[in-house]
C-alpha cells in the first residue's frame, strides 16, 4: 500500500488484506539495511484472520523515499507519523533487530497507542562491533558479510530450510544488497546509538522472542530486556540464529499470534 508522510512517499505491506479501519490493527517494523518482505508470512497470516496489517518500509529502505532516519527516536516518530496518515489510533507493534528498538521507543513514546508489543532478536543496549561499523561506512560489501553470517545459526548455513527453494544465506545477502548507499550504515549507528535508559516506561504487554543460537542479539540479553519490563515474558527458539524469521517462520508465527 502506497501513501504519504509529511508529503513523502511510504509503503506498507498490507497482506494483501482488506480490513476496514475498525479492525485491530498489527504493525511490523524491520531490522537494519531489510525491508517489508522479511513479514510477507505474519503479514499474510495476520490479514486472513481479519487483522489490518501495516508491515512498514522505513525510510530509505524498500518503497520508501529517503533519506534514511539516523536515530531510533526520529524512526518512532516516524512510525506515529504513519499512524496518523493512515487513521491508525492503536495497534499492537512487533519489531526484528533494529525494529524491536523502534517498537520499543515508539511503546514508551506513545504508550497510548501500543496495546502490545513484540520484540524479535532484541537487545539493550545493542552495540554493534567496530568492524562491521567501518565496513558499513565505506559501503562495503564485508559488512553484509559479516551481517549475514552473525545472523544465522551454524544449522543455518547448511544450506537447508524449512520454507521449499530458500537458500537463507543467499536470501539474506541479497535483502541487505538491494539497501541503496548509507541506509546500512545510518541503521547499524542507529542501533550502536541508543540508550534504553533514555527512554520512558513501557507499559504494553511484551513478548521477548529469542533464539538461543543468536549471535547478535544473544538469548541472555533478550531475557534481561523482559527482565526490566512490567509485563513480559519470552519465548526461546532452540537452536535458532538472529534471522529467527527465516530459520524458525511457523514458530515465530505461533508466537506472535499470542500477543498480537
Amino acid at each position: 500500500m502506497r501513501f504519504k508522510v509529511s508529503g513523502k512517499a511510504a509503503f506498507a505491506g498490507t497482506g494483501s488484506g482488506h480490513a476496514g479501519a475498525d479492525a485491530p490493527t498489527v504493525i511490523f517494523v524491520h531490522g537494519a539495511g531489510m525491508d517489508h518482505t522479511i513479514w510477507v508470512m505474519p503479514a499474510r497470516c495476520f490479514a486472513r484472520r481479519g487483522y489490518r496489517v501495516l508491515a512498514v518500509d522505513l525510510p530509505g529502505h524498500g518503497r520508501t523515499r529517503g533519506p534514511a532516519l539516523t536515530r531510533i527516536e526520529a524512526m518512532s516518530a516516524w512510525l506515529a507519523e504513519v499512524c496518523d496518515a493512515l487513521g491508525v489510533t492503536q495497534a499492537a507493534v512487533a519489531g526484528h533487530s533494529m525494529g524491536s528498538l523502534v517498537a520499543y521507543r515508539f511503546a514508551a513514546d506513545f504508550p497510548a497507542r501500543c496495546r502490545a508489543l513484540a520484540l524479535l532478536g532484541t537487545s539493550m543496549p545493542m552495540p554493534v562491533a567496530d568492524a562491521l561499523l567501518a565496513a558499513a561506512a565505506d559501503d562495503h560489501h564485508a559488512a553484509i558479510d559479516m551481517a549475514n553470517a552473525w545472523s544465522h545459526s551454524a544449522g543455518a548455513t547448511l544450506g537447508g530450510n524449512r520454507n521449499p527453494g530458500i537458500w537463507m544465506l543467499s536470501a539474506g545477502e541479497r535483502l541487505i544488497e538491494r539497501a541503496g548507499p548509507g541506509v546500512f550504515h545510518a541503521d547499524l549507528a542507529a542501533c550502536n546509538a541508543f540508550d534504553a535508559a533514555a527512554v520512558g516506561p513501557v507499559t504494553a504487554p511484551t513478548l521477548v522472542i529469542a533464539g538461543d543460537a543468536d549471535r547478535m542479539t544473544p538469548l541472555r540479553a533478550g531475557i534481561d530486556v523482559a527482565r526490566s519490563l512490567p509485563d513480559a515474558r519470552v519465548v526461546t527458539l532452540a537452536g535458532c540464529g538472529h534471522s529467527m524469521l527465516a530459520e524458525r517462520p511457523n514458530e515465530v508465527l505461533d508466537a506472535l499470534t499470542e500477543i498480537c
